[in-house]
């Protein structure tokens, strides 16, 4: 130190032997530092160290190739060893998917261009609500299986709508298929739309979806005047003592990748000759009414039953011209079917 000069170590705390300790110099040094908030000579900074990440993008870039082609594999592996268990996945995520019954298969659905846009006309509940059955009754049967079983039915969360040929209709006969079908609805709850007349014919290889004819849409339910040159299970004179097939009729279904089915549309044929004859009789148009009607009840999904005081009965009988207790109470079984909202 000069003379003249500022001792630097005036006023340190020093030891018994007068020397400055060497940590009293350190915390000397310290202090302008951390007056000014930078960090100290050789101490590190205050406050969390951050460390410089690791770089996975190699390692990463090898593994998601093989990564995908296993679960690719299992997939494959599942679909044929398992293939209802990728069907039931398939549903519980996006709703079961709709196939015709003819059409192949392939992972979770095999949507064709011969179906309609998903979800046209589909509502979050059902339309209606079966009307109540005052007394119900066992005598009743779904087609394709017994009265507890295999029940197949329409969308209770679409309209089903109908169109009727006009051509050799017998006078009042389109107000007989729009009574019938009233009396369908309310025995079901299902909503029926009259899309008025068309000029499609009956055809055993029908497609439930014509966009050119119908929209883009399930192709309607098709009511038919039918000559016996157009149905040969027709006669135009009732032969006494022979069974004579007043009407036809049925529905086409769809099946998902869990086992549903639903129907979509459907057609009825109606013995334009032998119903045209009847029409002229006292109490006529009741009793072809009652054979619209049951043509209908097959269209919806009932089958024929044993007991002959119900309208499902496989012949006419004197007196039953409506729906009767077992007829209803299948009917509104029929209606309380499930919606599915990916057809």
């Amino acid at each position: 130190m000069r003379p003249g000069e500022p001792d630097p170590v005036k006023g340190l705390r020093r030891s018994p032997s007068g020397r400055v300790p060497q940590w009293v110099l350190d915390e000397e040094a310290a202090r302008p530092a951390a007056r000014s908030g930078l960090p100290a000579a050789g101490r590190p900074a205050s406050g969390p160290v951050r460390k410089k990440p690791r770089r996975h993008h190699g390692r990463f870039r090898r593994i998601l190739p093989a990564a995908c082609s296993v679960l690719a594999l299992a997939m494959i592996v599942s679909y044929y060893a398992f293939p209802g268990l990728v069907g039931q996945a398939t549903a519980a995520i996006a709703g079961e998917q709709f196939h015709a019954r003819q059409s192949g298969v392939g992972p979770a659905s095999s949507w064709t261009a011969g179906y309609p846009p998903r979800g046209v006309e589909a509502h979050k509940a059902p339309l209606g609500r079966p009307a109540a059955v005052a007394q119900t009754s066992e005598s009743y049967a779904f087609i394709g299986g017994d009265s507890r079983s295999g029940l197949i039915a329409y969308d209770p969360c679409r309209p089903i709508h109908f169109v009727t040929r006009p051509d050799n209709a017998p006078e009042g006969g389109r107000e007989l298929i729009t009574r019938a079908a009233a009396a369908a609805s309310q025995a079901t709850g299902l909503v029926f739309i009259d899309d008025g007349g068309t000029t499609e014919g009956y055809s055993t290889n029908r497609g439930p979806y014509q966009p050119g004819r119908y929209g883009k849409r399930w192709a309607p339910v098709l009511f038919v005047w039918a000559t016996a040159a157009e149905q040969p299970k027709f006669v135009e004179v009732p032969v006494p003592g022979e069974t004579n097939v007043a009407g036809l009729g049925g529905s086409q279904a769809i099946v998902g990748d869990t086992g549903s089915e639903v129907f979509v549309t459907g057609t009825v044929q109606l013995n334009a000759g032998a119903l045209g004859e009847t029409m002229s009789r006292p109490g006529g148009p009741a009793l072809v009414q009652a054979v619209i009607e049951h043509e209908i009840g097959h269209v919806l999904g009932l089958g024929h039953v044993k007991d002959p005081s119900q309208l499902m009965y496989d012949r006419a009988r004197p007196g039953v011209t409506t729906y009767a207790a077992g007829d209803l109470t299948g009917l509104a079984r029929l209606g309380q079917g499930k919606c599915f909202p990916n057809h």
